[in-house]
């Protein structure tokens, strides 16, 4: 996402490369290039030349600091816009009350139903338990949809598929919820394909009915301006408390994330960035900000890792690596903790430096299958003792994962490396990462 914005801002930024000082003609050159971008970006006009000036405004007369060159400071003036274009400060996410409500509000095919699932998803693994509540009684199939995706993560949905009254089903969920035990509701409404007046109306009176603690506007990023549209709209009926962002691993011009906060004066509070349930995150504006400059957002990155790790499993496996018994199962284990992630090419423009040295590169979310067919074919002897496996044993591995003696070898080796580096390196254990997220996360 936004590599076109970036590699534009990045050519902006080469008019400063070598100059003294920042002149108000080279300041003009290179925001006249960042100003072009952030519109082809879809970024709503007024917002992209309030933005210019505010930056112009900050970066007149500023003498080079230290040993910045005046290419740095803009960058650094731009990032601190860019921050505060999108809110500044992460918002504040509110789950309160007995059971805490949240209502979800989009337009059909935004991405709505599968971002609930995900929500849920993420509060159970912080010790929430949810209920899912299907109040969309027009679409076809989409109780069902709503249905496998509370099967996948396993928690309970409430559905009255015979009654066409979404205020109703909403009520007597809330009542399931505290005869049940479950300090949570998710409600998932309606959508359209355009705003009209009866799913206004309707959603009105479901969120006036239960007095939901938080109500989220889900928007599909890729539909550029015209999200902006379709927030300001809904917003001017249901005054939201937030927006979530969907598919932002797509081919997005990002102008929805870049205009939707000044237009509608709602904060962004998660943004999803895959298919799978765990491909969620909150919105962090520095962070955006940082992956919009080319520099990485580690934070989000080891928040990632902690959605998918428990204190006691990291715990385990930094023991296994200080003891130099890390084996092919745990390996196995990794990967599939790996894949939970979320896409690959985007969980790798996470780390600083790596996003713009892959921008060409095509990173199949498949790339571990040929290594996990191999890790397969082995015997439990084998994964636990990687010695013993001879010639005959690597032929027969091979055959058994369809590939070939020389990829057998070239793990076997690349698993050894890897294994001495992770023995010397427990100082990086998931453990120790979890610890400075959560510091970095207080320091925030």
């Amino acid at each position: 996402m936004f590599e076109n914005l970036s590699e534009k801002l990045e050519r902006s930024f080469k008019v400063l490369k070598g100059q003294g000082q920042i002149t108000e003609i080279n300041v003009a050159q290179t925001l006249k290039e960042v100003r072009r971008a952030l519109v082809e970006a879809d970024v709503e006009y007024k917002v992209a030349k309030r933005f210019v000036d505010n930056v112009k405004e900050k970066a007149m007369g500023q003498n080079v600091i230290n040993s910045l060159q005046p290419s740095q400071l803009m960058v650094k003036i731009v990032h601190d816009e860019l921050t505060e274009l999108m809110g500044g400060e992460p918002a504040k996410f509110t789950i309160e009350g007995n059971p805490a409500i949240i209502l979800m509000s989009g337009l059909q095919g935004s991405g709505k139903t599968t971002f609930t699932g995900k929500l849920a998803n993420r509060l159970k693994q912080q010790g929430k338990a949810p209920l899912l509540v299907a109040c969309d009684v027009y679409r076809p199939a989409a109780i069902e949809q709503l249905k496998v995706l509370a099967d996948q993560i396993q928690v309970p949905m409430y559905s009255e598929p015979e009654s066409k009254d979404p205020v109703a089903i909403a009520q007597h969920a809330i009542e399931e919820a505290k005869r049940t035990g479950r300090n949570l509701v998710i409600v998932d409404t309606a959508g359209r394909l355009a705003v009209d007046e009866q799913m206004m109306t309707e959603i009105k009176a479901i969120k006036d009915a239960i007095t939901p603690t938080e109500t989220l506007f889900v928007v599909d990023s890729m539909t550029g301006q015209d999200a902006v549209n379709t927030a300001k709209a809904f917003n001017d009926r249901l005054d939201f408390d937030g927006v979530v962002l969907t598919k932002l691993d797509g081919d997005t011009r990002g102008g929805a994330a870049l205009s939707i906060r000044t237009v509608v004066n709602k904060p962004i509070k998660f943004v999803g960035t895959g298919e799978k349930m765990e491909a969620i995150d909150p919105f962090r504006p520095a962070g955006m900000a940082d992956r919009i400059l080319g520099m990485g957002d580690i934070v989000s990155f080891v928040d990632r890792m902690q959605q998918q790790y428990d204190e006691e499993e990291a715990r385990k496996l930094e023991e296994k690596l200080r003891k130099n018994k890390f084996d092919f199962d745990d390996f196995l284990a990794q990967i599939a903790q790996i894949k939970k992630m979320g896409n690959l090419k985007d969980l790798a423009s996470m780390i600083p430096g790596v996003g713009k040295a892959i921008k060409d590169i095509d990173i199949d979310d498949d790339a571990f299958k040929s290594v996990e067919a191999i890790i397969r074919s082995m015997t439990p002897d084998e994964r636990h003792n990687p010695s013993i496996i001879n010639g005959s044993r690597r032929k027969r591995i091979a055959l058994g994962s369809g590939t070939k003696v020389e990829e057998v070898n070239r793990l076997l080796k690349q698993f050894e490396q890897t294994r001495k580096m992770m023995h010397m390196a427990t100082n990086m254990s998931p453990m120790k990462m979890m610890k400075a997220a959560r510091a970095a996360k207080k320091r925030r």
